[in-house]
């Protein structure tokens, strides 16, 4: 969701800054479009690096039955080496 919403901001950002033409006197839109195109680059990046990080992890499921027969179900995640994509 974070990959859409920098591509919407940078867009809306672009729009404002070259696609219009408008002079208002309380605000610069230039100005506001060249943040909002920034923000938008922030966002798509963070939105790639949580999702390249997301592939990397790995649930492992154990049940253990001791010896007094109940089962423990123990959950564990690890990262996987980079280096092996």
């Amino acid at each position: 969701m974070s990959i859409g919403t920098g591509v919407v901001l940078f867009v809306i950002g672009a729009i404002l800054t070259f696609a219009i033409n408008i002079q208002v006197e309380w605000a610069d839109l230039d100005l506001i479009g060249y943040i909002l195109m920034g923000a938008g680059v922030v966002v798509f990046i963070v939105g790639l690096v949580l999702m390249a990080r997301r592939r990397r992890s790995e649930t492992v499921t154990r049940t253990i039955a001791p010896a007094a027969g109940e089962q423990v179900t123990r959950k564990s995640t690890r990262a996987d080496d980079p280096g092996a994509y």
